[in-house]
This record gives structure tokens, C-alpha cells and sequence, in this order.
């Protein structure tokens, strides 16, 4: 049994192993890329509270907004931060995830926000190896190999664990270490066995549950599990909302912004759009823990506010998903244990290589 697992184990990781890498090191470098990007271009993200001043209203900010952009975007909504030095984010339904920060106090437009060239082509080559699918939610050649890998990659650490399960205390004692002073071999091969033994569980959470922006079958499989189901609004439903941002009268997010700001004393951030509110009442979460109110969009009355705790578990398992998947659920600490697992995880193929090769052609 154990040779089985020692043939499966090295058959399938020496054709996928330079891309279990690829994917691993581009992964690592996308771990930090939010706090990189916010660091780079700190004017989009934080602003200063001026001696008295207070934030605009909803309405007031639009108007600004309104005069600054040349061209004619429909807004699709606002997001206002809980915290005195941060920025509005507003989203327009013609331009996707670019959002444009705005100073709270002012109007004034601090500019698009975008991402960095480095991390936009290190996420092409960890999802789609540079080749990705002409629209999302299709396939691609690349995003294929990807996903294929991955699986592979999960039954690799499976099986690598199998394998370093120790028959001796003795060998318990050499397989929890790496030394480094007996020679260059002992040494990958101690960091191949104890390292890969250290970073497997990390891994294998990053595999599996990035195995669901790869296949749709597993998705649907991976929620059923976990008690909901992979689900998206209907095209009905989606021409609706379209049509109320195109009518919304902003004047009544500045009622509905005061009534929740007394609902809410304390918060992350405030989206508002046609209809219905987003509050992210937890200022110290690193996730998105959204409660949802939907309001009257003639009067901005308060119809019917869905904590977080009562969402459809179908609604939060995407979100739990990328944060497990990404290692944001932790914070900085997570994030750096993320960081580091990822960087094993890009070595340990090449150390296998270069233990195969010695035994295989310098016995």
C-alpha cells in the first residue's frame, strides 16, 4: 500500500509539479496585493477630517460626483466608511469593479481606483495561466489546466502525508525538522518532507476551496455540502435593478443614511443602491459580514433589515469560501501564515525534482 502511494504520489506530481508552483508563488504574491495597493496610492484611501467638518450627505455627494465625470455613468451605488479619515467608494454599473474614491467631506474625486499591472498579471497566471476565459463564468484552456492541477495538487499533499506518517519515534523526531549541516541533499530532503508536512492542511484549504472558481460541478458540490447552493440573481431580477438606479431619487438615501446611522452607531462602511442598503457593522472584522435593508425607494422607510447571522447560507459561502481560499479571515497574522505556506508550496515541487533527479540519475 505504502509503495502504491509513493507511485501515485510521484507520478502525478512530476508533469504537474512546475505548475503547482507557478500557481502557489503567484498566489503568495497576491496574498498582499490589497495592502500593497492601498499603500502605494494612500490618497485613495484615506483622507483627512478637516477642524469641523462633517461628511456630506448622500445626496450632495452625487451631485458632486455628477459634475466631476465627464462621461455619462450611471451610478450604482455609494459606499460611506464608518471611520473619519476614510474615503466614499462609488460604483458604476458600466465600469464593473473600478470604483472611484471620493472625499467624504468635500466631493472632491480622488481618482479611479485600479489595480496594480503586477498583480493583474499575477492573477491571470494563478486562475487562467494567462489565458483567460473570454467572459466569466466560461471556460478557457488555461483555467481548465488550472483547475486540473489544483485537483491533482490536493491528491499530492494527500498522499505526500500518507507517506510521511513515520513507523519509528526516531523517525517521528528526523521528519519534524530540517538540518542543515549534513550536505545539500539531506537538506531538501528535510525541507521537502517537513516543510510540505507543516504547510499540507494550509494547502490543502487553499486547493480545495479554490477548486470552486475552476469547475462548476464541484461548486455546486462544495455548497451542497456546506448547506446551500451556488445561486445568482435572474435575469428579471438584475433588468429590475437596473431600471431602479436609473430612476433613483438620491434624496431619499440621505433619510435612509440618517435612520441607519442611528441604527448603527458604530460601523465599517454603508452601501447604499436602488432600493437596498449593505452595513458592515463589525469596524474591526477583516471580512465582510454585511446586515441587508431594504428600504422604500420613495420615502426611504426601512421595510425589513436581514442580520448577517439570518443571510441564506447560500449568500455566504462564497465569501467564506475566498477568505479561506485567500487567508483574509485572519487578518495580517492569517495573511502572513498564507504567505509563507505559498511559498512552501511553490518549493516543495522543485525540491522533489531535485531529489528524483539524484535518485534516478546519480544513485
Amino acid at each position: 500500500m505504502r509503495k502504491s502511494l509513493k507511485n501515485i504520489h510521484l507520478w502525478l506530481s512530476i508533469p504537474t509539479g512546475i505548475l503547482i508552483s507557478v500557481i502557489c508563488l503567484s498566489g503568495a504574491a497576491l496574498v498582499f496585493e490589497r495592502d500593497i495597493t492601498q499603500a502605494l496610492n494612500p490618497h485613495l484611501y484615506r483622507t483627512e477630517k478637516p477642524q469641523e467638518g462633517k461628511f456630506l450627505k448622500p445626496s450632495e455627494l452625487v451631485r458632486h460626483i455628477e459634475r466631476q465625470i465627464p462621461d455619462p455613468l450611471t451610478l450604482a451605488s455609494l459606499q460611506i466608511p464608518g471611520t473619519p479619515d476614510g474615503v466614499c467608494m462609488a460604483s458604476f454599473k458600466e465600469t464593473g469593479k473600478k470604483t472611484l474614491s471620493v472625499n467624504p467631506y468635500t466631493g472632491e474625486i480622488n481618482g479611479w481606483t485600479e489595480n496594480h499591472p503586477f498583480f493583474q498579471t499575477m492573477r491571470k497566471l494563478h486562475r487562467w495561466l494567462m489565458d483567460p476565459p473570454p467572459q466569466k463564468g466560461e471556460k478557457s484552456v488555461g483555467k481548465i489546466i488550472v483547475g486540473t492541477s489544483t485537483l491533482l495538487m490536493a491528491i499530492i499533499l494527500i498522499t505526500g502525508l500518507a507517506i510521511w506518517i513515520p513507523r519509528t519515534r526516531k523517525s517521528l523526531k528526523n521528519r519534524l525538522r530540517v538540518s542543515c549541516t549534513k550536505g545539500w541533499r539531506r537538506f531538501w530532503y528535510d525541507s521537502h518532507v517537513s516543510l510540505g508536512f507543516y504547510a499540507t492542511l494550509f494547502l490543502l484549504v487553499m486547493a480545495l476551496t479554490g477548486l470552486t472558481w475552476s469547475f462548476g460541478w464541484y461548486r455546486n458540490a462544495a455548497y451542497s455540502l456546506f448547506g446551500g447552493q451556488d445561486t445568482s440573481k435572474s435575469h428579471g431580477e438584475k433588468r429590475q435593478k437596473e431600471k431602479d438606479s436609473a430612476t433613483t431619487d438620491f434624496k431619499v438615501w440621505d433619510q435612509v443614511y440618517t435612520r441607519l446611522l442611528t441604527h448603527y452607531p458604530e460601523h465599517k462602511t454603508i452601501t447604499l443602491s436602488a432600493g437596498e442598503a449593505q452595513v458592515d457593522p463589525y469596524p474591526a472584522s477583516s471580512m465582510r459580514k454585511n446586515d441587508r435593508i431594504q428600504f422604500d425607494p420613495r420615502n426611504g422607510e426601512i421595510k425589513k433589515i436581514i442580520p448577517y447571522s439570518q443571510t441564506p447560507r447560500s449568500q455566504t459561502l462564497k465569501g467564506w469560501f475566498y477568505a479561506f481560499h485567500t487567508g483574509s479571515w485572519g487578518g495580517m497574522t492569517t495573511k502572513i501564515l498564507y504567505f509563507l505556506v505559498a511559498l512552501i508550496g511553490g518549493t516543495l515541487p522543485l525540491s522533489g525534482y531535485y531529489l528524483w533527479i539524484r535518485r534516478k540519475f546519480y544513485k
